[in-house]
C-alpha cells in the first residue's frame, strides 16, 4: 500500500478528509455550490482552517442553501462578520450572498451540476501525478471555468480558487499514483 498525498499530514480531520471525501466526483449541484463557496473563503488561508470551521460555516449559512442565502441583506452581512466560528470577511461573505443568486440563475437555466460538469465531457479527468510537485496549482481548464463563471457573476472564484475546488469535487483525480485512493478514486468516472 502506497502513502497518502503528501499534503494531508497528520491531523485526524485532514486524514478523514483526504481518505474519505477529497477528490471524489460530486455531482449534487448543492454540494458543489457549498465546496466553491468554502474554497472561496480558503483564498489566503490553509485548506485545513476552513476544515474545522466548516460545521459553523453550515450552521452560520444555513446549511449552504443558496436559495435562502439568495434572500440575504446587510442584517445577515452584519451578523455572520460577529460570528468568531467561520472567517469573518465582509467581501467573502457578500460574494456567498451574490453567488447564491448566481447559482439560482445557472441552476434554473441547466443545473449547476450539468454548467459545471460539461467542462468535464460529463467525466473526470485522470490525472496521474508521480509527486506533490508535479500537481500544478492552476491549469488552461480552471483559468477557462473561472473566466467563464465571474462573467456569470461569481466571485472570490480566480483559477487557483478554481482548480483546487475541481480537485475536491473530483473533476480531476489528482490523487498521486503512489496514493491508495488514486486508483480507488479512478473507478468512480461515472454518474450513477
Amino acid at each position: 500500500m502506497g502513502e497518502r498525498c503528501g499534503w494531508v499530514g497528520k491531523e485526524e480531520i485532514y486524514i478523514d478528509y483526504h481518505d474519505t471525501e477529497w477528490g471524489l466526483p460530486e455531482w449534487d449541484s448543492r454540494a458543489l455550490w457549498e465546496k466553491l463557496v468554502l474554497d472561496g473563503f480558503q483564498a489566503g488561508l490553509s485548506w485545513i482552517t476552513i476544515l474545522k470551521k466548516r460545521d459553523n460555516f453550515r450552521e452560520a449559512f444555513a446549511d449552504f442553501d443558496p436559495n435562502i442565502i439568495a434572500t440575504w441583506g446587510e442584517p445577515e452581512v452584519e451578523k455572520l462578520l460577529q460570528n468568531k466560528g467561520i472567517i469573518r470577511h465582509r467581501g467573502k461573505i457578500e460574494a456567498t450572498i451574490t453567488n447564491a443568486r448566481v447559482w439560482q440563475k445557472i441552476e434554473q437555466r441547466e443545473g449547476f451540476d450539468t454548467y459545471l460538469w460539461n467542462y468535464m465531457g460529463g467525466a473526470p479527468l485522470q490525472n496521474a501525478w508521480k509527486t506533490l510537485a508535479d500537481v500544478p496549482a492552476q491549469t488552461e481548464l480552471s483559468q477557462k471555468i473561472s473566466k467563464d463563471i465571474k462573467k456569470e457573476g461569481f466571485k472570490f472564484c480566480g483559477p487557483t480558487i478554481v482548480y483546487a475546488f475541481m480537485q475536491a469535487v473530483g473533476m480531476v483525480n489528482d490523487h498521486v499514483t503512489h496514493c491508495p485512493r488514486h486508483a480507488d478514486v479512478a473507478k468512480l468516472n461515472i454518474r450513477d
